[in-house]
C-alpha cells in the first residue's frame, strides 16, 4: 500500500496543531514536515521547537525534511523533537554516508532527498543505507509549483536499477496530482509527500481526499 505524507507547508499555519490531528484522523501515514533555512532554499518555515510543540498532537510518523545547508548541524535538534525519520539532501552536505549513519545511530530512520537535477546514480553506493530515497519533482523551496515532467522517466529508470539493492522507500516530493499517485504508483514509487496538488484547499475533507488517492 502506498504511504501517503501530507506537507504541512501546505497547511494553515494558523492552526498547525488542529491541521495535524485533522490528517491524522483523515489517514495520513506520514507528516511530512519542510524545514527551509533560508540559504539552501530561498524560504525559511520552522525549525526544531515548533516541531517539538507539534509532536503531543498526533502518534503518527515526523517525516523531517531538511532543506538546509550542512544538515548534520541539525539532526541532534530534529531527533529530540520527535523526528521519526530524517531525509537530508545529497547537494547539501559533505558527508552523506557520515551524516546518514549518524541519524541511524540515534534510533531514527534515514533518507536522501535528490534535486530534480540531480542523477540517481550519485547515490548507488548509499541504497543499502538508506531507509528511504525521496525524488523531487519540482525544485525545493516552495509549494504550488508544476510537476517536472522529465522527472517521471528519471523514477522509471531509478526504481529498475535498484529494486534488488535493499529495503527502501522511494517517495516524491512535488505537484502530486491524484493522476500522478496512480501513474508512479504502478511503477513502483512507494510513498507521495502531498500539498495544494491532491489534498490542500480543496472542497472534500482530508479524510476523503485520502480515501479517493487509495482506491
Amino acid at each position: 500500500m502506498i504511504k501517503i505524507a501530507p506537507s504541512i507547508l501546505s497547511a494553515d499555519f494558523s492552526k498547525l496543531g488542529e491541521e495535524i490531528e485533522l490528517l491524522d484522523k483523515g489517514g495520513a501515514d506520514y507528516i511530512h514536515i519542510d524545514v527551509m533555512d533560508g540559504a539552501f532554499v530561498p524560504n525559511i518555515t520552522l525549525g526544531a521547537p515548533i516541531v517539538k510543540a507539534l509532536r503531543n498532537r498526533t502518534d503518527k510518523v515526523f517525516d523531517v525534511h531538511l532543506m538546509v545547508e550542512s544538515p548534520s548541524r541539525y539532526i541532534d535538534d530534529f531527533v529530540d523533537a520527535g523526528a521519526d525519520i530524517i531525509t537530508i539532501h545529497y547537494e547539501a552536505e559533505k558527508h552523506i554516508d557520515r551524516a546518514i549513519q549518524y541519524i541511524k545511530s540515534k534510533g531514527v530512520k534515514a533518507g536522501v532527498v535528490l534535486n530534480p537535477g540531480t542523477p540517481t546514480i550519485m547515490i548507488k553506493d548509499l541504497i543499502k543505507e538508506l531507509d528511504m530515497v525521496l525524488i523531487m519533482s519540482v525544485n525545493p523551496g516552495f509549494a504550488g509549483q508544476k510537476y517536472l515532467d522529465f522527472v517521471s522517466s528519471k523514477f522509471h529508470k531509478f526504481i529498475e536499477e535498484a529494486k534488488n539493492y535493499g529495503n527502501y522507500k522511494v517517495m516524491i516530493d512535488g505537484a502530486c496530482t491524484p493522476e500522478r499517485v496512480r501513474s508512479l504508483s504502478e511503477i513502483g514509487v512507494s510513498g507521495f509527500i502531498l500539498g495544494t496538488s491532491a489534498l490542500f484547499g480543496k472542497d472534500k475533507s482530508y479524510k476523503e481526499l485520502i480515501e479517493d488517492l487509495r482506491k
